[in-house]
Parts: C-alpha cells; sequence; structure tokens
C-alpha cells in the first residue's frame, strides 16, 4: 500500500484532466505528477532522508497537497503543523519529532523568527508561495524549476508516512505515527462508503493539517477527483466557489455548515451542482441538519465519527439514514456503523464487552489503527491493547450495531473542529495569581459546537480576574482557541470521595437539555 499509487494511476489514465485548482493556478495530473517528482528531488536534495519528517506551516493551498505527495514520492513522512497553535507549541511539535525541514507560507512567515529561538530540531525553511521568499527560505517554485524528477521512493505498507499531532492530556501534543497501510486502507473504507467519487469536484476549506481533510484529500486523489483549494473557511467564499467551479462534494464541520445556511445571501447563489457533504469533527443539532437539509434538498448529508489514531474514521452514517426513516428510527442520533474494515466493541473498565445497550469504552481496531504515539511508549500501551485502540469515548450500541455516542471519557472538548483537552487549559488557569483551584469543561455552544468554560475558586481575599484578564493570561501560555470563553466562580469544586472533581456535576446543567451531546 502506497501512498503515492494514486499519481501514478491518475497520469497514466487521464494525464489532462484538471487536478488542483488554487485561485489563478490549474493543474492537471500530468502536470501535478511533474512537480511532485520534481520537488522530491528537492527534498532529498535539502537532506530529507527515508522516513524523515517534513512539517508544513500553512494555509490551505495546491502547494500543500503538492509536498503531502513529495514527501511520500521523496521517502519521508508528513509534520502537519496546527495554525492555530502558538511558537512554543509548534516548536514542540517540530523537537518532538526531530522534523529539520520545514515548510511556510506568507501568512507564517514572521513566525519563523520565534520558532527558530525556540526550536533545536528545525535546520531548513522551504516556502511556499509565488512572492519573493524571506532570507534563508528556498521558494518552491525555484526548487521545483532546479532540480529533476527523481524515481518514487516506493514508501510502502508499514513505512511511516506521517506524524500528527492531537492534544495531549500531559499538556502537551502527542504525535500519532501513522504509516502508509494505516491511510491507505482507511482511505479505501471511506471509498467503500461512498465519500466522494470518480471524477467529482471537491473543495477543501476545512483546515489541511487536520487528519479529516487530509483522508478527504487521499480519498479523492484515489479517485481522480479535481480539488479546489480555499486558503481558509470564509462563508461567502466557499458559496461564490462552489457556484463558479461546479463543486460536486465538500467536507465541513457543523460550525461551517451553520456558517453557510445561514449566511444572509445562501439563497443567492446556484448551488445545483453540489451532491454531497460529509460532516463531523464536533457535535451538530438536529436543527442544523434541519435548515442545512432544507437549504439543499438535493445533497447527501454523511457523517463521519473517529480520531487521528484511527487514520481518522471508525464510523459513518450514510445519506440513507439522514431521511425519514432513519428519524423515526432514531439512527439521525447516532455516529453510523463502523465504516469497512473496521471492528467495534463496547467495553466496560475492565476490558471486558459490554451487553447491547449498555454505555461504555468505545474500543476498535481496523489496519487503520495507530503504530503508536512518537516518543512515548506509556502512553501508547495505554491505549493500545491487544491490536484495539481505546478512543476514550463512552457510548453504546443498538442491537443494528449503531454507535451512539454520549460522553467523553477523556475530558476533551471539541470546539469548531479543534480538539482542545481541558487539563492543557486547567495548567493555564491554574497559574494566575488568583486561582485556587479549577475545572475546565465544554459547554454546549450554538457556534462553535462546544465552548470551553472554565469553572474556578479563587483565594480568599483576592479580587476575582475578569474573563478579559483570564483570556489574557491564558493566551501567553496556549493557543488563542483553548483560552476559556466564559468563567463562573464558585467557593468549592464539587469533588467524589477519591478526591476527584466531579466533572459531570459541572457539566451537567449545560447540557440537560441537549439532544446530541456529542456529533
Amino acid at each position: 500500500m502506497n501512498l503515492t499509487q494514486a499519481l501514478h494511476r491518475a497520469k497514466r489514465q487521464f494525464p489532462q484532466r484538471l487536478a488542483t485548482v488554487c485561485g489563478d493556478r490549474r493543474r492537471s495530473f500530468g502536470e501535478f505528477h511533474e512537480r511532485v517528482a520534481r520537488l522530491a528531488g528537492a527534498l532529498q536534495q535539502l537532506g530529507m532522508r527515508p522516513g524523515d519528517r517534513v512539517g508544513i506551516l500553512s494555509l490551505n493551498s495546491d502547494f500543500f497537497l503538492e509536498l503531502y505527495f513529495a514527501v511520500w514520492w521523496g521517502g519521508g513522512a508528513v509534520n502537519p503543523v496546527n495554525t492555530r497553535w502558538n511558537p512554543r507549541e509548534i516548536a514542540y511539535s517540530l523537537d518532538d519529532c526531530d522534523t529539520q525541514i520545514l515548510a511556510v507560507d506568507d501568512t507564517f512567515a514572521d513566525v519563523v523568527p520565534a520558532l527558530a529561538e525556540h526550536s533545536r530540531s528545525l535546520r531548513t525553511l522551504v516556502y511556499l508561495g509565488n512572492g519573493e521568499a524571506r532570507s534563508g527560505m528556498f521558494p518552491i517554485e525555484q526548487l521545483i524549476a532546479e532540480n529533476e524528477p527523481v524515481p518514487d521512493a516506493e514508501r510502502a505498507n508499514g513505512d511511516l508516512a506521517g506524524v500528527f499531532y492531537t492534544g495531549g492530556t500531559t499538556g502537551f501534543p502527542k504525535g500519532v505515527m501513522l504509516s502508509h497501510t494505516n491511510l491507505f486502507a482507511t482511505a479505501l473504507s471511506g471509498m467503500a462508503e461512498g465519500v466522494s467519487g470518480d471524477g467529482e469536484v471537491v473543495l477543501h476549506v476545512a483546515p489541511m493539517f487536520h487528519l479529516a481533510d487530509g483522508f478527504y484529500a487521499i480519498v479523492s486523489f484515489m479517485y481522480g477527483c479535481t480539488q479546489v483549494v480555499l486558503p481558509m473557511f470564509q462563508p461567502e467564499a466557499v458559496l461564490r466557489t462552489i457556484e463558479q467551479e461546479r463543486v460536486s462534494s465538500i467536507l465541513l464541520v457543523p460550525t461551517m455548515i451553520q456558517m453557510l445556511v445561514d449566511h444572509p445571501q445562501f439563497a443567492s447563489f446556484r448551488l445545483d451542482s453540489l451532491r454531497s457533504v460529509v460532516y463531523g469533527a464536533s457535535p451538530i443539532s438536529e436543527a442544523l441538519l434541519d435548515r442545512a437539509m432544507h437549504g439543499l434538498p438535493n445533497v447527501s448529508f454523511m457523517q463521519a465519527y473517529g480520531q487521528t489514531e484511527m487514520s481518522p474514521s471508525v464510523t459513518f452514517l450514510a445519506p440513507s439514514w439522514h431521511g425519514a426513516e432513519g428519524r423515526s428510527a432514531g439512527r439521525l442520533r447516532s455516529a453510523g456503523r463502523p465504516m469497512a474494515g473496521v471492528e467495534l466493541k463496547i467495553v466496560d473498565t475492565d476490558g471486558r464487552e459490554v451487553p447491547i445497550g449498555t454505555v461504555g469504552e468505545i474500543v476498535a481496531r481496523s489496519p487503520g489503527v495507530m503504530q503508536g504515539y512518537w516518543g512515548k511508549p506509556e502512553l501508547t500501551a495505554e491505549v493500545l491493547r491487544d491490536g484495539w485502540m481505546h478512543t476514550g469515548d463512552g457510548g453504546y450500541v443498538d442491537k443494528d450495531g449503531f454507535l451512539y455516542i454520549v460522553d467523553r471519557v477523556k475530558d476533551m472538548i471539541v470546539s469548531g473542529g479543534e480538539n482542545v483537552y481541558s487539563a492543557e487549559v486547567e495548567n493555564a488557569v491554574a497559574q494566575h495569581p488568583a486561582v485556587a483551584a479549577c475545572a475546565v469543561i465544554g459547554i454546549p455552544d450554538a457556534l462553535w459546537g462546544e465552548a470551553v468554560h472554565a469553572v474556578i475558586v479563587c483565594h480568599a481575599g483576592v479580587a476575582r480576574p475578569t474573563l478579559e484578564e483570564m483570556r489574557a493570561h491564558c493566551g501567553k501560555l496556549i493557543a488563542g482557541y483553548k483560552c476559556p470563553r466564559s468563567v463562573e466562580f464558585r467557593d468549592t469544586l464539587p469533588l467524589s470521595g477519591a478526591g476527584k472533581v466531579l466533572k459531570n456535576t459541572l457539566r451537567e446543567p449545560h447540557w440537560r437539555t441537549q439532544q446530541r451531546k456529542v456529533g
């Protein structure tokens, strides 16, 4: 299983078909193939060796896609960087897996000096853009023009394809190691479920550093789809692009769906080319689905549930279950059934499978299960047991195998499609001099799905910090999207007999009236 196989197939079968559209740039599969082979040679000249990690710090672009495949073609492994992290967090992820080459676009060029200050591993910078490169950066167009195409290194199967960082309960990100087999096999499962299709025109607006969009891109390349890329999600730009490029498929998180269907000019755009919407990554309400399906009556909606450690998909709720039958059977509240090649079960705290309808921890196994966390064998052993991935999510299955997610065993908050781990936020909040104790939970938010909420106990006799003060304090320690959006103050936190904070007690008033607790 080799991820570059899709390019070889496209070059042979439809070299003139449009492969990528990004702004004014339009490239055929033949051109894309040639550029990837040349860029792979350039990366090798810059020092990339088999298995070496190459970081990408960039907004979405066709360059991002080219770099993905050039790294694999040249024998390396990608390290897509979360663009919302601060320089210290980025530097940690680079150093953690010894990423020496980093590609940066214009948006993040100003971050480079801070990265150079904090990172020990960073050695080489590639400029992803058409403008003038900063001093010390190698322009991607120059690298492609000055290097000859090299043969495909044909790394495959168990060879490392990427290290994808996800938030950590210890306060540090964890590098999820995924192989060619992991990503290839999950993409095949996605194809079996009907994600995209031959010759579709797909639109990338979800962040490309997220594995969800990486998965979508791999599936689309396997199908030979034309891939249209926007730098970021902006509702009007998305609607205009769907109309102009005749987009037929798109991957969105619920927040994006809401911004689209609630846009004041939504009805003025011609969206009849759109065939399917794949959604996931955060909770979605039935009310929002109703509005979306009403506004796009001829579009098939499909939901995916998963996590990075599963490359990333586990279950899939097909379009057929979004209709009247699915609603009457209660299926629309589910996360669907395991994808092709995925086994799933619900277990108790001792790892024993529980009866149908009983809530427990969701565990799964498939060819997509990660190789482990980079440099963290103990954490790997905690979640990977006998080939089963312990997701940390709580749920149950019904008699027909549909999965219903009811809570998170891990205290993870999903806000606007971004994973936020409460322990990391609590660590930041607790460093404020007024804070004696704190707990961070996710509460319902109409726009973001969940919002970060801090419950704080202050030291006696100390003035309570305002929300603005707390956000400013936390913003110096963690990324802005992780900072609390609301705070409340209490005299004490509810504790269990063992002295642990009862977060279910804190969450319960906020979620009591919510039908869908997790998407």
